[in-house]
């Protein structure tokens, strides 16, 4: 190992760099702090055993042999973190390559579909139609369940771009109600859209929250088993902007509510209906607000429905 790679092991911002995790959680940086506390430990034990033990060499030995104990001991356990962390980046890069390399191949398959399904080639009889209809319907998923794992990804990694302007959310939520319509019409489901009159602009990223508010909305329409409702609300609450959206759907267990948001995570009530999704969606939602310096949170009760809300900031 030569002086070069010597200094770069020392260097503690850009080991916690390369495995993308903040400072309080690199091992590097907690190998520091635990050789601190040797450190006070070492002091006080010396401090102590000098106030009840004679001999000033049985002192010290004591101290030295708890600091190696220590020493051993921090270095191990951080070496455990270390592994865990290389683990946790080849697994985000791994995520982020093939969500990268499926794009490609799912887009032909689409551009095929849509050239064989329109009037070009000639002829399609009616059952080869449905048949074409299906292969559509899942490209589509598979489209969406890529998409969500770039997304999360790139959360992971810190490289989702985010850039604050000031929009409308009510213009924003309106967009994304009207691409749901067919969808919400077709289950027999009605979107209601309430807002206040005057409300100011939010402060964020539009795009990535209008990648909350699609997730947020398909989910309360996905599932609804039935005719229903959805109820929007936008309003002003203090120096936040409060979006609530309620569904009359199949709620959620009160069991699992603590793991909502976590990653590929679905109700035992949604995998008993078998209803499609990959259980990011939430996840995805979660990562953004926050990053957004918004709430995110949700009441639920099962069988009776869900109310899921978040806020974004007015001010800079």
């Amino acid at each position: 190992m030569n002086l070069k790679e010597i200094l770069s092991q020392l260097n503690v911002f850009a080991q916690c760099k390369k495995y993308r995790l903040p400072l309080w959680q690199c091992p590097p940086f907690l190998f520091i702090v635990m050789g601190i506390v040797i450190c006070i430990s070492a002091i006080g034990s010396f401090v102590i055993g000098t106030r009840y033990i004679i001999d000033p060499g049985i002192v010290a030995l004591i101290v030295l042999l708890i600091s190696a104990v220590l020493f051993i001991i921090s270095f191990f356990i951080l070496r455990s973190f270390e592994r865990l962390a290389e683990a946790n980046r080849m697994k985000s890069e791994f995520v982020s390559i093939v969500s990268h390399q499926l794009r490609s191949p799912i887009s032909s398959l689409s551009w095929a579909l849509d050239f064989l399904t329109s009037e070009r080639p000639g002829k399609i009889e009616e059952e080869q139609v449905e048949y074409f209809k299906i292969l559509k319907e899942n490209i589509q998923r598979m489209e969406e369940l890529v998409s969500d794992l770039l997304i999360v990804s790139r959360i992971e990694t810190a490289t989702l771009p985010f850039e604050k302007v000031k929009f409308s959310l009510v213009s924003l939520t309106k967009e994304t109600i009207q691409k749901f319509e067919p969808f919400a019409k077709a289950l027999n489901i009605e979107l209601e859209f309430e807002f206040e009159k005057d409300l100011p602009m939010a402060f964020a990223d539009p795009d990535q929250v209008r990648q909350v508010i699609e997730n947020l909305v398909d989910n309360a329409i996905r599932y609804i088993q039935g005719k229903s409702e959805v109820k929007i609300r936008i309003e002003k609450r203090g120096e936040n902007l409060h979006f609530e959206i309620k569904d009359e759907g199949m709620g959620i267990p009160k069991e699992d509510q603590k793991y909502i948001f976590q990653k590929f995570f679905r109700a035992r009530n949604v995998l008993r209906h078998q209803t499609q999704g990959s259980g990011l969606g939430l996840f995805i939602a979660k990562s953004i607000i926050k990053r957004l310096r918004g709430k995110i949170g949700f009441e639920s009760e099962e069988e009776k429905g869900s109310t899921f809300w978040f806020t974004l900031p007015i001010k800079k």
